[in-house]
């Protein structure tokens, strides 16, 4: 999530304001070197790919600010969030790609940083590749499940997040409804707001918004990315030197990056990106095959739709575009995803079949339902029923949009998994699309598609 931090160097890079002002830009960088013997690596494609990093870093962060933005202790050095930045050749798109954390992954034989054992190839969550090996098992872990060459590697913490939002006069964000979230004390109302630095921090770390958790902080996350560019790219800060200068110190305190990523590569994509803007973006996350899928000696991961996801970084290989826009049914537009909603079907009439009917069209349109629709205790409901947890709020509006008429029946404690008694006013699935458009089959949207209208 702290890429904001990262691309944004890339984006301000693109005033083209001297060598000189990039050069010290570029002697503030701490270097590493991902790509330490690193063999047998997939081949080159078209474009350059940069895989951003975020860790948890805090130390410039004030203590009154680590209780003001409820920051916790001490960090653990760990990777937060993880993103592949592929940049056109022809410098005219970026495309990035939000790689969840909890992602399933299988390490390359290597030796823990740490401890210095050597270890074979095993199955971890892919934030943990860091922790064993660093820079270079990050990549290489990265390169065997993608298929995708790296070419550069940066790697912040939020120490400079803060500072670096508020340099830039604060980046405006709208949402249809309020956003409220315990942990990280975030609570906006619906509306447009203008965040500072703490509030933008709150806003990008939510995890508890809804039942989206992550992959509902991960589009957060890309919304803010998408806002920042634009802020950058219309306040002037690009054509004015000393608020560049400003903007660059603010960034850079705690940037690593490859060695090869330097003052030459910076002014060269500088200059074929004076033009960049929110829609020359797009954004999406691998497509997820199965949520909760659970390892032993690992626990709880995602893995990822081989299909979908294999089409996705061919495209990224192929330095084609992601966001392919198609003409589609219209939509009632609602705030969660159906992609990111637990479905239980069940027939609560005497009608054969009507449970497996609802199941399959609600799957249809991208409910995660459980395919295995079974019986209510008795077969009389006259009107179809949607029973959820009231944590779950959002998510049981999002379906009841699906299900026009339907009741809304809230059951403290019930979970993540809605319940649909299907009655005999069941007519038709109605298709939804979230506010945000992060569906399709590879879930893309531009930036210019999320930014404040």
């Amino acid at each position: 999530m702290r890429m904001v931090t990262t691309l944004s160097v890339v984006v301000l890079a693109s005033a083209g304001i001297g060598h000189a002002v990039v050069t010290s830009l570029d002697a503030d960088i701490a270097r590493v070197d991902p790509f330490k013997d690193m063999k047998n690596r997939p081949e080159a494609g078209h474009g350059m790919n940069v895989l951003l990093v975020g860790t948890d870093g805090r130390d410039k962060i004030t203590e009154a600010d680590r209780r003001r933005y409820r920051l916790g202790g001490a960090p653990c050095h760990c990777t937060d969030t993880i993103m592949i930045v592929h940049i056109s050749e022809d410098r005219d798109r970026a495309s990035i790609v939000s790689l969840p954390r909890d992602s399933y992954a299988e390490t390359p034989a290597h030796t823990d940083e740490t401890t210095g054992k050597r270890h074979g190839a095993h199955p971890v969550r892919l934030n943990a590749a860091y922790a064993e090996g660093g820079p270079n098992l990050t990549v290489r872990t990265v390169e065997n499940m993608t298929h995708v060459k790296i070419d550069h590697y940066l790697e912040v913490d939020f120490t400079s997040f803060m500072k670096t939002v508020d340099v830039l006069g604060g980046v405006e964000i709208c949402t249809t409804g309020p956003l409220k979230d315990t942990y990280t004390g975030l609570d906006l109302a619906a509306g447009s707001h203008l965040l500072g630095g703490g509030q933008a921090l709150q806003y990008v770390r939510a995890r508890h918004v809804d039942g989206a958790s992550d992959l509902g902080r991960m589009q957060r996350q890309q919304r803010f990315l998408a806002a920042l560019v634009e802020r950058a790219t219309s306040s002037g800060v690009l054509l004015n030197p000393m608020k560049f200068r400003d903007v660059t110190r603010a960034v850079l305190g705690s940037v690593r990056a490859d060695k090869g990523f330097g003052t030459d590569e910076l002014l060269d994509l500088g200059r074929a990106m004076r033009n960049f803007s929110p829609s020359s973006s797009e954004f999406t996350t691998v497509p997820i095959g199965q949520m909760g899928y659970v390892v032993k000696g690992v626990g709880s991961t995602l893995k990822w739709d081989p299909a979908k996801a294999g089409r996705l970084f061919q495209a990224l290989r192929d330095d084609k575009p992601l966001a392919v826009r198609k003409a589609r049914p219209r939509a009632v537009r609602v705030d969660v995803a159906p992609q990111q909603i637990q479905v239980q079907v069940q027939n609560g009439t005497a009608t054969a079949g009507l449970g497996k009917r609802v199941d399959g069209a609600l799957a249809a349109i991208g409910f995660r339902t459980t395919h295995q629709p079974t019986s209510a205790p008795t077969p009389t409901v006259r009107r179809t029923v949607i029973s959820y947890d009231p944590r779950w709020d959002r998510s049981a509006k999002s379906l009841a949009a699906a299900l026009p008429g339907a009741e809304l029946r809230a059951v403290k404690r019930q979970g993540a998994v809605l319940k649909v008694t299907a009655g005999a006013d069941f007519r038709q699935v109605r298709r939804v699309r979230v506010e945000n458009p992060y569906q399709g089959e590879l879930g893309v949207t531009t930036g210019d598609q999320v930014v404040c209208p």
